[in-house]
């Protein structure tokens, strides 16, 4: 089988470290081409003298000569923001990751998409915040956009998993594919983008997101002001960045993932709903309209939706460890804590509204999360600066990306005057 081709953004990151495992654990069918970072120019270079990537991208020109030096090999190099696009678009290869925090990957994933590569979407706020602009330049492409969140990875398989013939939507965009794909075999054309509605989903009742809920899941809201960073930073199951374990802490990550979900799938927002789940081994689940539930489960390790989204369509041998069931215990759910977090209600309000108030929920939690972490702000404020940074704001309905970068620069203003606010 041929080797899929791998560029990873993001590549110092949690997912991009799971990434280069996946590639080792299953040298024969991953090949990572590319890789990039923002600023850690001595821990990229030493995942590239390890993987031996044709080519490597530092975003901080300032780490420029540190990369040079550190690599003991001649990769191509790009550098700076247009060097993030250009590697995301001239390397030759299958499929881009895209694993940067924050919206920095919406420009090198559009890059990407405009080149003709598949996309494996590590980072939510891409399609929080331009959802309608990227499903539209993939559909257009016909290219996939691939789901690596662990619970958008499960709908995906889920959804996959039900469905043995495609629809007659959009049957073009399969006809444009195969000409770049005419080794595809007939599982992996049958098996054509789920996300952009080739399968008919009018039978799915409610797609339903696990969430681990966090740290604090049983703590009284009254104890909410006293929470430290150290203590939010603690996750209970995952080992994340701090800003993504952050927004776990607050459910902001689920409320995000509401919205990814909603453009992945083509679903309503209301058809989205969420439930906790601490043991995080069901990592999402889709109901049907005859009242079926079909779930996806695995143990909490990123390289499982990682190597699917990287393999797809086809299931690849590896050595990450079987569930054992009879260890397993019990598995639990319960309803979320909707008055005591308010993220997920503000996140279902702005994929309701739509147009540009997705990117000004996301910029505002952005910045809260970050004067959060330097201990300018409580934990609570963190929603409430994006609760009054959202009614602030006049949302644009079908924005182009001009007007949604637009928005987020407002957002982040508006937030920073907030968080000056409360320091005075």
């Amino acid at each position: 089988m041929k080797r899929k081709r791998v560029v990873v953004l993001g590549a110092t990151g949690s997912i991009g470290e799971n990434a280069a495992k996946v590639a080792r654990d299953i040298p024969e069918r991953v090949e990572i081409v590319g890789i990039a970072a923002n600023s850690k120019a001595r821990e990229l270079a030493t995942q590239a003298n390890e993987l031996r990537p044709g080519a490597v991208c530092i975003v901080d020109e300032a780490k420029l000569d540190e990369l040079r030096t550190t690599l003991n090999y001649k990769p191509q190099i790009f550098c700076g923001e247009a060097g993030l696009r250009e590697i995301a678009s001239q390397v030759a290869s299958d499929i881009v990751l895209i694993a940067i925090v924050g919206t920095g990957g919406l420009r090198p994933a559009l890059a990407a998409i405009e080149a003709g590569k598949d996309l494996a979407v590590a980072s939510k706020e891409i399609l929080v915040m331009a959802g309608e602009i990227v499903m539209r330049e993939a559909r257009e492409k016909g290219v996939h956009v691939l789901p690596v969140d662990s619970e958008h990875n499960a709908i995906f398989q889920c959804l996959e998993g039900r469905l043995s013939q495609p629809s007659k939507h959009r049957t073009s965009n399969i006809e444009h594919r195969t000409s770049n794909a005419e080794s595809a075999s007939p599982a992996w054309r049958s098996a054509f983008d789920v996300q952009r509605s080739v399968f008919d989903v009018s039978d799915v009742r409610r797609i339903i997101l696990t969430a681990s809920g966090g740290p604090f899941r049983e703590t009284p809201a009254d104890q909410f002001s006293n929470i430290t960073v150290e203590q939010a930073l603690k996750h209970p199951t995952w080992n994340m960045g701090p800003k993504i374990t952050i927004d776990s802490a607050t459910l902001f990550n689920k409320g995000l993932e509401m919205i990814e979900a909603h453009w992945l799938f083509d679903v309503k927002m209301a058809q989205v709903e969420v439930v906790i789940h601490p043991q995080s081994i069901v990592h999402s689940m889709v109901e049907f309209a005859d009242g079926s539930v079909l779930a996806q489960l695995s143990y909490s390790n990123m390289c499982f939706p990682i190597q699917y989204a990287i393999t797809w369509p086809d299931r690849v041998p590896n050595s990450l460890p079987p569930l054992d069931f009879g260890k397993l215990g019990e598995l639990k759910f319960a309803q979320p804590r909707y008055t005591d977090f308010p993220a997920l209600n503000l996140a279902r309000r702005a994929g309701e509204t739509g147009g540009t108030l997705p990117a000004v929920l996301n910029a505002a939690n952005e910045v809260a999360v970050s004067s959060f972490l330097e201990k300018g702000m409580r934990f609570p404020q963190i929603w409430q600066t994006v609760e009054r940074v959202m009614n602030a704001h006049e949302s644009i309905a079908h924005p182009g990306l001009d007007e949604i970068l637009q928005a987020d620069q407002w957002a982040r203003a508006e937030a920073v005057r907030h968080v000056k606010s409360l320091k005075g």
